[in-house]
């Protein structure tokens, strides 16, 4: 999550400390500014892409990270894979004149400063264009930073099946984790050229080619993307399908687990029940 940070004059520099820790060759950096205290901004950034950087015990070199629309200068320590120090930003004094040479308004302070950390600017904005995705607004281009909308992933959408999706549309699509690899093993499983509002809704409630087979398996093979994603909305597991039906409830339709789970009638309902009619 970021936070709203104070806005400084355009050509300020924005100071303060940080924190940090290595996870999978990525730096999860934690920027405290210094003028704010209460307020921290979080990124993850590939170690690769700092100049100088070591996360050697004792190590305590400047690093930096140069990114099109500024510089974030770092000071600090590292052991056991975490760092503390002080960091600087410096905006780049022409990135807000190419954004507008593309049509973008100009970013505030704390606009370009977020640019910065999600590494978005005109390079993005230009590639996305020649993919047929026009970026017009800074809130466009932070969405598209934040949620690494590229030309890539457009083209990859375009493959399989999503030629002509809004920049929203793809923004929302990697929010809710719709990669290709998803809509393949959809795909393999019957489920192919499915709307988008409903790939989208399998994704959002975690109907996976997983969860798929383990419903045929236990002898649901016609369900469709609507009636997998209100089993999963409503809690019908597998275990859920198996503990009802050695309670009795062998000839269950999915729908029909769907209304107890609706109804709130569980194993534990049954059985108080059971103990009642004694």
């Amino acid at each position: 999550m970021f936070l709203a940070l104070p806005v400084l004059a355009a050509d300020a520099q924005r100071t303060g400390t940080w924190g940090a820790f290595v996870k999978e060759q990525q730096l999860q950096l934690s920027l405290q500014p210094k003028d704010r205290p209460d307020s921290h901004h979080g990124f993850s950034v590939p170690v690769a892409d700092f100049q100088g950087l070591s996360t050697a015990d004792g190590s305590s070199a400047p690093f930096k990270l140069v990114r099109e629309a500024g510089t974030f200068d770092f000071e600090g320590r590292f052991n056991d894979g975490q760092g503390v120090g002080t960091w600087r930003f410096s905006p780049d004094a022409s990135y807000a004149k190419k954004l507008a040479e593309l049509g973008i308004p100009k970013p505030d302070a704390d606009e370009q400063f977020l640019l910065a950390s999600v590494n978005v600017g005109p390079q993005r904005v230009k590639a996305l264009a020649a993919v047929g995705q026009k970026v017009t607004t800074v809130e466009e281009l932070v969405q598209v930073g934040t949620f690494n909308v590229t030309p890539e992933y457009v083209r990859a959408m375009a493959a399989e099946g999503y030629p002509k999706l809004t920049l929203q549309q793809l923004v929302d699509c990697r929010i809710h984790n719709v990669t290709p690899e998803r809509i393949q093993g959809l795909a393999a499983l019957g489920f192919k050229g499915l709307p988008l509002d409903s790939l989208l809704s399998m994704s959002i409630h975690g109907v996976t080619p997983d969860f798929i087979r383990e419903m045929r398996g236990l002898g649901f093979p016609e369900l469709s993307a609507d009636d997998l994603v209100s089993m999963r909305i409503h809690g019908v597991t597998s275990a859920f399908v198996k503990e009802m039906r050695s309670l009795g409830y062998t000839n269950a339709t999915a729908e029909d687990f769907v209304s107890l789970r609706i109804h709130g009638i569980d194993s534990v309902f049954v059985r108080s029940m059971s103990k009642q009619r004694k």
